[in-house]
Protein backbone atom coordinates (compact mmCIF):
# COMPACT_ATOMS: atom_id res chain seq x y z
CA UNK A 1 0.00 0.00 0.00
CA UNK A 2 0.90 3.72 -0.41
CA UNK A 3 0.66 6.25 2.58
CA UNK A 4 1.42 9.91 2.89
CA UNK A 5 2.48 11.64 6.09
CA UNK A 6 1.24 14.76 6.35
CA UNK A 7 4.33 16.99 7.97
CA UNK A 8 7.48 17.63 8.63
CA UNK A 9 9.16 17.56 12.14
CA UNK A 10 10.55 14.74 14.08
CA UNK A 11 7.09 13.36 15.12
CA UNK A 12 6.82 12.53 11.13
CA UNK A 13 9.90 11.20 10.66
CA UNK A 14 9.65 8.43 13.50
CA UNK A 15 5.91 7.83 11.97
CA UNK A 16 7.39 7.26 8.69
CA UNK A 17 10.60 5.45 10.17
CA UNK A 18 8.02 2.45 11.49
CA UNK A 19 5.80 2.62 8.63
CA UNK A 20 8.84 1.76 6.87
CA UNK A 21 9.66 -1.25 8.32
CA UNK A 22 6.19 -2.88 7.82
CA UNK A 23 6.28 -5.10 4.73
CA UNK A 24 2.67 -3.87 3.75
CA UNK A 25 4.21 -0.61 2.92
CA UNK A 26 5.41 -0.26 -0.81
CA UNK A 27 5.94 3.46 -0.77
CA UNK A 28 6.09 6.42 1.39
CA UNK A 29 5.67 10.33 0.99
CA UNK A 30 5.76 12.84 3.29
CA UNK A 31 4.17 16.48 2.67
CA UNK A 32 6.20 18.44 3.28
CA UNK A 33 9.09 16.07 5.20
CA UNK A 34 12.76 17.29 5.89
CA UNK A 35 16.13 15.88 5.16
CA UNK A 36 15.49 12.33 7.22
CA UNK A 37 12.53 11.39 5.66
CA UNK A 38 13.83 11.86 2.00
CA UNK A 39 16.18 9.18 3.27
CA UNK A 40 13.13 7.02 3.79
CA UNK A 41 10.68 8.02 1.08
CA UNK A 42 9.47 10.95 -1.33
CA UNK A 43 9.14 14.30 -0.17
CA UNK A 44 6.15 16.45 -1.84
CA UNK A 45 5.60 19.79 -1.87
CA UNK A 46 4.33 22.38 1.57
CA UNK A 47 2.02 23.73 -0.49
CA UNK A 48 -0.29 20.44 -0.20
CA UNK A 49 -1.00 21.90 2.89
CA UNK A 50 -3.04 24.39 1.95
CA UNK A 51 -4.33 23.50 -1.46
CA UNK A 52 -6.68 21.00 -0.95
CA UNK A 53 -7.60 20.18 -4.56
CA UNK A 54 -4.14 19.47 -5.56
CA UNK A 55 -3.53 17.13 -2.26
CA UNK A 56 -6.52 15.43 -3.05
CA UNK A 57 -5.54 14.86 -6.95
CA UNK A 58 -2.23 14.13 -5.46
CA UNK A 59 -3.88 11.38 -3.27
CA UNK A 60 -5.63 10.02 -6.62
CA UNK A 61 -2.42 9.62 -8.76
CA UNK A 62 0.10 8.20 -6.83
CA UNK A 63 -3.18 6.36 -5.57
CA UNK A 64 -2.38 6.28 -1.46
CA UNK A 65 -4.19 3.82 0.64
CA UNK A 66 -3.76 5.66 4.00
CA UNK A 67 -3.20 9.37 5.01
CA UNK A 68 -1.41 10.21 8.30
CA UNK A 69 -2.23 13.44 10.06
CA UNK A 70 0.71 14.61 12.18
CA UNK A 71 0.61 18.39 12.86
CA UNK A 72 -2.70 19.54 15.26
CA UNK A 73 -3.35 22.63 12.65
CA UNK A 74 -4.54 19.95 9.95
CA UNK A 75 -6.36 18.84 12.43
CA UNK A 76 -8.17 21.90 13.59
CA UNK A 77 -8.41 23.04 10.06
CA UNK A 78 -10.75 19.73 9.07
CA UNK A 79 -8.28 17.89 6.98
CA UNK A 80 -9.98 14.44 8.55
CA UNK A 81 -13.44 15.77 7.79
CA UNK A 82 -12.13 16.49 4.02
CA UNK A 83 -10.40 13.32 2.96
CA UNK A 84 -13.31 11.15 5.17
CA UNK A 85 -16.32 12.91 2.76
CA UNK A 86 -14.12 11.95 -0.12
CA UNK A 87 -13.65 7.84 0.71
CA UNK A 88 -9.93 8.27 1.24
CA UNK A 89 -8.70 6.57 4.53
CA UNK A 90 -7.48 8.70 7.07
CA UNK A 91 -5.57 8.50 10.38
CA UNK A 92 -6.37 11.01 13.11
CA UNK A 93 -9.85 12.99 14.18
CA UNK A 94 -12.43 15.12 12.52
CA UNK A 95 -12.34 18.62 13.49
CA UNK A 96 -15.29 18.18 15.94
CA UNK A 97 -13.60 15.64 18.01
CA UNK A 98 -10.07 17.52 17.76
CA UNK A 99 -11.55 20.56 19.55
CA UNK A 100 -10.53 19.19 22.17
CA UNK A 101 -7.34 20.09 21.48
CA UNK A 102 -7.88 23.37 19.28
CA UNK A 103 -9.96 25.02 21.89
CA UNK A 104 -8.83 25.71 25.73
CA UNK A 105 -12.10 26.80 26.75
CA UNK A 106 -14.08 24.09 25.22
CA UNK A 107 -11.87 21.16 26.39
CA UNK A 108 -12.20 22.85 30.22
CA UNK A 109 -16.30 22.60 29.88
CA UNK A 110 -16.24 19.01 28.43
CA UNK A 111 -14.07 17.81 31.09
CA UNK A 112 -16.18 19.12 33.88
CA UNK A 113 -19.33 18.14 32.27
CA UNK A 114 -18.27 14.68 31.54
CA UNK A 115 -16.94 14.60 35.26
CA UNK A 116 -13.38 14.10 34.52
CA UNK A 117 -10.61 15.34 37.20
CA UNK A 118 -9.34 18.63 35.84
CA UNK A 119 -8.10 22.33 37.55
CA UNK A 120 -10.51 24.98 38.30
CA UNK A 121 -10.26 27.92 35.72
CA UNK A 122 -12.07 31.22 34.31
CA UNK A 123 -12.00 31.96 31.05
CA UNK A 124 -12.08 35.72 29.38
CA UNK A 125 -11.59 37.43 26.00
CA UNK A 126 -11.13 41.16 27.63
CA UNK A 127 -7.78 42.46 29.31
CA UNK A 128 -8.69 44.31 31.44
CA UNK A 129 -11.05 41.96 33.42
CA UNK A 130 -8.48 38.92 33.37
CA UNK A 131 -6.32 41.43 34.21
CA UNK A 132 -8.33 42.01 37.38
CA UNK A 133 -9.19 38.80 38.25
CA UNK A 134 -5.54 37.79 38.41
CA UNK A 135 -4.84 40.54 40.98
CA UNK A 136 -7.27 39.46 43.17
CA UNK A 137 -5.86 35.40 43.06
CA UNK A 138 -3.40 33.67 45.30
CA UNK A 139 -0.46 32.73 43.00
CA UNK A 140 0.67 30.56 41.19
CA UNK A 141 -1.22 30.89 38.17
CA UNK A 142 -1.33 29.20 34.68
CA UNK A 143 -2.22 31.37 31.83
CA UNK A 144 -3.26 29.40 28.50
CA UNK A 145 -4.17 30.66 25.24
CA UNK A 146 -7.30 29.58 24.32
CA UNK A 147 -5.69 28.30 20.21
CA UNK A 148 -3.13 26.12 19.27
CA UNK A 149 0.29 27.94 19.83
CA UNK A 150 2.88 24.98 18.64
CA UNK A 151 2.85 24.20 22.16
CA UNK A 152 4.09 27.80 23.58
CA UNK A 153 0.96 29.21 24.67
CA UNK A 154 1.20 28.27 28.52
CA UNK A 155 2.52 30.12 30.85
CA UNK A 156 2.67 29.83 34.84
CA UNK A 157 3.23 33.13 36.95
CA UNK A 158 4.56 33.12 40.10
CA UNK A 159 3.42 36.91 40.18
CA UNK A 160 0.86 39.46 39.25
CA UNK A 161 3.42 41.90 37.20
CA UNK A 162 4.56 38.38 35.37
CA UNK A 163 0.53 37.74 34.78
CA UNK A 164 0.32 41.25 33.48
CA UNK A 165 3.21 40.94 31.10
CA UNK A 166 1.66 37.21 29.76
CA UNK A 167 -1.60 39.07 29.26
CA UNK A 168 -0.18 41.75 27.60
CA UNK A 169 1.46 39.63 25.26
CA UNK A 170 -1.23 37.74 24.40
CA UNK A 171 -4.23 40.69 24.45
CA UNK A 172 -2.48 44.15 23.28
CA UNK A 173 0.84 42.24 21.36
CA UNK A 174 -0.98 39.10 19.80
CA UNK A 175 1.78 37.05 19.64
CA UNK A 176 -0.38 34.24 19.19
CA UNK A 177 -2.50 35.83 17.09
CA UNK A 178 -6.32 34.65 16.70
CA UNK A 179 -5.16 31.60 18.95
CA UNK A 180 -4.98 34.28 21.79
CA UNK A 181 -8.21 35.95 21.48
CA UNK A 182 -9.39 33.93 24.70
CA UNK A 183 -7.45 33.20 27.46
CA UNK A 184 -7.70 30.42 30.49
CA UNK A 185 -6.51 31.34 32.93
CA UNK A 186 -6.13 28.24 35.82
CA UNK A 187 -5.45 27.20 39.27
CA UNK A 188 -1.49 25.51 39.41
CA UNK A 189 -1.67 21.37 40.07
CA UNK A 190 1.05 20.10 41.84
CA UNK A 191 2.50 16.57 41.04
CA UNK A 192 4.39 14.65 38.52
CA UNK A 193 3.40 15.12 35.18
CA UNK A 194 3.20 13.09 32.75
CA UNK A 195 2.37 12.02 29.03
CA UNK A 196 -0.18 10.10 28.30
CA UNK A 197 -1.08 8.55 24.43
CA UNK A 198 -4.00 6.11 23.70
CA UNK A 199 -4.92 4.42 20.20
CA UNK A 200 -8.69 4.99 19.77
CA UNK A 201 -11.09 4.01 17.35
CA UNK A 202 -14.34 5.63 18.42
CA UNK A 203 -14.93 3.11 21.03
CA UNK A 204 -12.01 1.46 21.67
CA UNK A 205 -8.73 2.91 23.54
CA UNK A 206 -5.62 1.07 24.29
CA UNK A 207 -3.04 3.04 26.25
CA UNK A 208 0.73 3.42 25.54
CA UNK A 209 3.33 3.18 28.19
CA UNK A 210 3.41 6.06 30.28
CA UNK A 211 5.96 8.90 28.46
CA UNK A 212 7.52 12.21 30.33
CA UNK A 213 8.17 15.20 27.80
CA UNK A 214 10.43 18.15 29.01
CA UNK A 215 8.68 21.06 27.91
CA UNK A 216 11.03 24.03 29.69
CA UNK A 217 14.12 25.11 27.37
CA UNK A 218 16.60 25.42 30.29
CA UNK A 219 18.21 22.59 32.29
CA UNK A 220 16.01 21.90 36.10
CA UNK A 221 12.78 22.74 34.21
CA UNK A 222 13.49 26.62 33.81
CA UNK A 223 12.66 29.06 31.22
CA UNK A 224 9.74 29.59 28.72
CA UNK A 225 7.50 26.65 27.78
CA UNK A 226 8.78 24.67 23.80
CA UNK A 227 7.39 22.55 21.75
CA UNK A 228 9.57 19.59 23.90
CA UNK A 229 13.40 19.16 24.67
CA UNK A 230 13.36 15.58 25.19
CA UNK A 231 11.27 12.88 26.72
CA UNK A 232 11.43 9.35 27.97
CA UNK A 233 9.40 5.94 28.27
CA UNK A 234 8.14 4.57 30.64
CA UNK A 235 7.94 6.31 33.52
CA UNK A 236 9.54 4.21 35.94
CA UNK A 237 7.06 5.54 39.09
CA UNK A 238 3.99 5.51 37.18
CA UNK A 239 2.02 2.52 38.78
CA UNK A 240 -0.63 0.11 37.14
CA UNK A 241 -3.21 1.13 39.48
CA UNK A 242 -2.47 4.72 38.28
CA UNK A 243 -2.64 3.84 34.63
CA UNK A 244 -5.86 2.20 35.23
CA UNK A 245 -7.38 5.27 37.19
CA UNK A 246 -6.31 7.47 33.67
CA UNK A 247 -8.15 5.10 31.74
CA UNK A 248 -11.39 4.79 33.67
CA UNK A 249 -11.59 8.42 34.86
CA UNK A 250 -10.29 10.11 32.01
CA UNK A 251 -9.75 8.15 28.34
CA UNK A 252 -13.22 6.30 28.67
CA UNK A 253 -15.14 9.67 29.91
CA UNK A 254 -13.53 11.75 26.98
CA UNK A 255 -14.25 8.80 23.93
CA UNK A 256 -17.91 8.47 26.06
CA UNK A 257 -18.11 12.00 25.77
CA UNK A 258 -17.36 12.96 22.14
CA UNK A 259 -19.23 10.05 21.01
CA UNK A 260 -22.25 11.35 22.84
CA UNK A 261 -21.95 14.51 20.83
CA UNK A 262 -21.84 12.58 17.71
CA UNK A 263 -18.03 13.44 17.04
CA UNK A 264 -16.59 9.72 18.15
CA UNK A 265 -12.88 10.29 18.57
CA UNK A 266 -10.59 8.29 16.43
CA UNK A 267 -6.78 8.54 16.10
CA UNK A 268 -4.56 9.47 19.20
CA UNK A 269 -5.80 10.75 22.11
CA UNK A 270 -3.29 12.53 24.30
CA UNK A 271 -4.16 13.28 27.62
CA UNK A 272 -1.14 15.48 29.67
CA UNK A 273 -1.52 14.14 33.13
CA UNK A 274 -0.43 15.59 36.40
CA UNK A 275 -0.53 13.16 39.33
CA UNK A 276 -1.93 15.24 42.14
CA UNK A 277 -2.03 14.01 46.07
CA UNK A 278 -6.10 13.57 45.12
CA UNK A 279 -5.46 11.66 42.07
CA UNK A 280 -4.58 12.13 38.42
CA UNK A 281 -5.69 15.24 36.93
CA UNK A 282 -5.96 16.56 33.41
CA UNK A 283 -3.72 19.41 32.32
CA UNK A 284 -4.60 20.04 29.07
CA UNK A 285 -5.70 17.63 25.94
CA UNK A 286 -4.19 16.91 22.77
CA UNK A 287 -5.49 15.05 19.74
CA UNK A 288 -2.54 13.62 17.45
CA UNK A 289 0.72 12.25 18.93
CA UNK A 290 3.06 14.37 20.89
CA UNK A 291 6.14 15.26 19.63
CA UNK A 292 8.87 14.50 20.91
CA UNK A 293 7.20 11.61 22.59
CA UNK A 294 6.86 9.72 19.02
CA UNK A 295 10.27 9.24 18.79
CA UNK A 296 10.46 7.36 21.86
CA UNK A 297 7.72 5.53 21.17
CA UNK A 298 8.42 4.13 17.67
CA UNK A 299 11.49 2.90 19.16
CA UNK A 300 9.53 1.10 22.12
CA UNK A 301 6.57 -0.30 19.84
CA UNK A 302 7.43 -3.81 18.05
CA UNK A 303 3.49 -4.46 16.53
CA UNK A 304 2.98 -3.61 12.75
CA UNK A 305 2.38 0.15 12.82
CA UNK A 306 0.17 0.30 9.85
CA UNK A 307 -2.32 -2.62 10.77
CA UNK A 308 -2.61 -0.59 14.25
CA UNK A 309 -3.34 2.70 11.76
CA UNK A 310 -5.82 0.46 9.85
CA UNK A 311 -7.28 -1.00 12.55
CA UNK A 312 -8.01 2.51 14.27
CA UNK A 313 -9.67 3.64 10.82
CA UNK A 314 -11.27 0.61 10.31
CA UNK A 315 -12.78 0.60 14.02
CA UNK A 316 -11.54 -2.62 14.64
CA UNK A 317 -9.04 -1.54 17.16
CA UNK A 318 -10.03 -4.13 19.75
CA UNK A 319 -9.13 -7.36 17.13
CA UNK A 320 -5.91 -6.61 16.99
CA UNK A 321 -3.12 -7.39 19.89
CA UNK A 322 -0.28 -3.75 20.53
CA UNK A 323 2.69 -5.15 21.58
CA UNK A 324 5.53 -3.19 23.04
CA UNK A 325 9.17 -3.49 24.40
CA UNK A 326 10.34 -3.57 28.06
CA UNK A 327 13.52 -1.66 27.26
CA UNK A 328 13.87 1.69 27.72
CA UNK A 329 13.91 4.45 25.58
CA UNK A 330 14.54 8.51 25.54
CA UNK A 331 15.26 11.45 23.36
CA UNK A 332 17.79 14.59 23.76
CA UNK A 333 16.16 17.24 21.01
CA UNK A 334 19.08 19.44 19.44
CA UNK A 335 17.90 22.82 19.06
CA UNK A 336 18.90 26.36 17.43
CA UNK A 337 20.78 28.48 20.37
CA UNK A 338 17.46 30.98 21.25
CA UNK A 339 15.01 28.54 20.64
CA UNK A 340 11.61 29.20 21.51
CA UNK A 341 12.81 33.24 20.39
CA UNK A 342 14.65 33.70 17.72
CA UNK A 343 17.76 31.86 16.12
CA UNK A 344 19.60 31.25 12.92
CA UNK A 345 18.55 29.22 10.23
CA UNK A 346 20.57 27.21 7.24
CA UNK A 347 23.31 26.25 9.67
CA UNK A 348 25.27 22.81 8.04
CA UNK A 349 24.83 20.16 10.26
CA UNK A 350 27.75 17.70 10.63
CA UNK A 351 28.06 14.17 11.71
CA UNK A 352 24.21 13.51 11.97
CA UNK A 353 24.15 10.28 10.54
CA UNK A 354 26.88 8.31 12.39
CA UNK A 355 24.76 6.66 15.26
CA UNK A 356 26.01 2.92 17.31
CA UNK A 357 23.41 0.72 16.96
CA UNK A 358 20.41 1.11 19.38
CA UNK A 359 19.82 4.92 18.68
CA UNK A 360 18.52 6.75 15.68
CA UNK A 361 19.06 10.21 14.80
CA UNK A 362 15.09 11.69 13.60
CA UNK A 363 15.04 15.05 11.72
CA UNK A 364 12.47 17.79 12.27
CA UNK A 365 13.56 21.26 10.89
CA UNK A 366 16.18 20.57 8.57
CA UNK A 367 16.37 20.35 5.05
CA UNK A 368 18.86 18.96 2.10
CA UNK A 369 21.18 21.99 0.06
CA UNK A 370 23.31 20.38 -2.32
CA UNK A 371 25.32 17.97 -0.60
CA UNK A 372 24.63 19.39 2.45
CA UNK A 373 22.25 18.83 5.50
CA UNK A 374 21.40 22.28 7.11
CA UNK A 375 19.24 23.78 9.71
CA UNK A 376 15.72 25.06 8.61
CA UNK A 377 13.87 25.83 12.59
CA UNK A 378 14.06 25.87 16.69
CA UNK A 379 14.15 22.35 17.34
CA UNK A 380 16.41 20.24 14.78
CA UNK A 381 17.36 17.31 15.19
CA UNK A 382 15.90 14.24 17.96
CA UNK A 383 18.70 11.80 19.18
CA UNK A 384 16.41 9.00 20.43
CA UNK A 385 17.73 5.74 21.84
CA UNK A 386 17.27 2.15 23.54
CA UNK A 387 18.39 0.13 26.07
CA UNK A 388 17.52 -2.40 28.76
CA UNK A 389 16.76 0.14 31.54
CA UNK A 390 17.02 4.23 31.31
CA UNK A 391 20.13 4.23 32.20
CA UNK A 392 21.44 2.96 29.19
CA UNK A 393 19.48 4.30 27.16
CA UNK A 394 20.22 7.94 28.02
CA UNK A 395 23.95 7.29 27.82
CA UNK A 396 23.59 6.25 24.54
CA UNK A 397 21.69 9.04 23.51
CA UNK A 398 24.27 11.69 25.23
CA UNK A 399 27.20 9.87 23.59
CA UNK A 400 25.58 10.59 20.50
CA UNK A 401 25.20 14.15 20.87
CA UNK A 402 28.09 14.86 21.48
CA UNK A 403 29.28 13.84 17.98
CA UNK A 404 26.81 15.84 16.45
CA UNK A 405 27.56 19.66 15.60
CA UNK A 406 26.05 22.90 14.01
CA UNK A 407 26.87 25.98 14.90
CA UNK A 408 24.87 27.17 18.06
CA UNK A 409 23.49 24.22 19.09
CA UNK A 410 21.81 23.81 22.21
CA UNK A 411 20.06 20.78 24.38
CA UNK A 412 19.24 20.13 27.77
CA UNK A 413 21.93 18.15 29.58
CA UNK A 414 19.42 16.90 32.01
CA UNK A 415 16.65 14.90 30.21
CA UNK A 416 15.45 11.43 32.31
CA UNK A 417 17.14 13.03 35.38
CA UNK A 418 14.90 15.40 36.81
Amino acid sequence: MNVLVMGGGGREHAIGWKLRQSSKVKKLFFAPGNAGTAEIGENISAAFRANRPRLLSFIKKKKINLVVIGPDDLLAHGLVDYLKARKIKVFGPTKAAAKIEWSKIFAKRFMLEERMPTASYTAFSDFKKALAYTNRQKFPLVIKADGLALGKGVAIVGQRKEAAKVLRNIFLKKIFGKAGRRVVIEEYLKGKEISIHAFCDGKTAVLFPPSKDYKRVFDKNKGPNTGGMGAISPVPSVSKKELSLIMEKIILPAMRGLRKRGSPFTGVMYPGIILTKEGPKVIEFNARFGDPETQVYMLLLESDLTDIFLSCVNGKLSKIPIRWSKDSACCVVLASKGYPGFYKSGLEIKNSSSVQKGAIVFHASTEKKGRKIITNGGRVLGITSRDKNLKGALKKAYKEVKKINFKNVYYRKDIGKV
